[in-house]
């Protein structure tokens, strides 16, 4: 019979705030005053009333020159053109496949956006359209890069390049959009033997690092061949590490995961998501990326 763990409820000390050094974040309120001053533009999440600028979410006022934003703490993804997304089909379509990418409007995947398998570069026929499905059908997760976005806000995706495509063999994570940070680049091959897609969506795909980059199959063979134990536990613990990081709301990017990974080391798997375990390693980590700034 498995052992059942059983714990009281205890009352824990929260974390230091995790804002940058220089200063504390700017929180606001909706409808809270961020400035009188009027030479100040009013950008997303923000309104002008009687000459006074105003919050209209609650989130952390960014100021860029003369420019003044407010981002949410919790939203739903807004897309902004050049985001690597991670979604899942949801519908295949005339000529288009409908995608969940964590926004209030499905994404939109049209067959003329994509590449043919082989990387081929034509134009798509009809033979294409009946074979969508063979490409991608429902319940396939993706990795794609936001081409535009529609006037109701809805995102148009592509995956002219053989880095995007289907996802085969690994595990997906959903976190606040908010928590993901932005990068030049979103893939990343960590030096502990996965890799992770931090979609700015916030859906976060953990693989195994694959043996070869050349991939000549342009993204839609899906690999099925059985993913040995060290990798599944490796796979395992980054997830449990991004999980601690989002219970502390910390930002996720590679640095801070491997930073993460690394203090966990020392604890079992199962251990990571236990409370007193999460606030070590998730401290061990906060340190080391203030030292890293210092």
């Amino acid at each position: 019979m498995a052992a059942v763990t059983m714990r009281l409820p205890a009352v824990r000390a929260p974390l230091d705030s995790s804002a940058p050094r220089g200063g504390e974040k700017h929180l606001v309120a909706p409808g809270d005053t961020i400035t009188t001053d009027t030479g100040y533009m009013r950008g997303h999440g923000t309104y002008v009333e009687d000459d006074k600028l105003i919050a209209s979410v609650a989130g952390v006022v960014e100021r860029v020159n003369k420019l003044v934003c407010v981002r949410a703490l919790k939203a739903r993804y807004n897309g902004e053109i050049g985001d690597i997304v991670v979604g899942r089909i949801t519908e295949v379509q005339q000529k288009r496949w409908k995608v969940e990418t964590n926004s209030r409007l499905d994404s939109v995947l049209l067959l003329s956006s994509i590449n043919l398998p082989g990387g081929e570069l034509r134009r798509k026929s009809a033979e294409d359209e009946l074979a969508m499905r063979d490409y991608l059908q429902e319940g396939d997760l993706i990795s794609a890069e936001v081409q535009s976005i529609f006037s109701d806000g809805a995102v148009s995706l592509h995956t002219r390049s053989l880095k995007y495509g289907k996802l085969a063999q690994g595990v997906l994570v959903q976190v606040s959009p908010s928590l993901v940070k932005r990068q030049k680049t979103h893939f990343h091959d960590l030096p502990c033997g996965a890799s992770v897609i931090l979609g700015n969506n916030g859906f976060i795909w953990i693989y195994p690092t694959p043996e070869q980059k050349d991939d000549e199959a342009g993204g839609y063979t899906a690999n099925l061949e059985p993913v040995p134990l060290s990798d599944r536990e490796v796979i395992s613990r980054l997830r449990n590490c991004i999980v601690a990081l989002v219970t502390h709301k910390m930002m996720l990017f590679d640095t801070s995961i491997l930073y993460c990974y690394e203090a966990s080391l020392p604890h079992q798997i199962k251990d990571i998501l236990k409370p007193e375990v999460t606030e070590e390693i998730v401290l061990e980590a906060r340190q080391r990326l203030l030292d890293l700034e210092g």
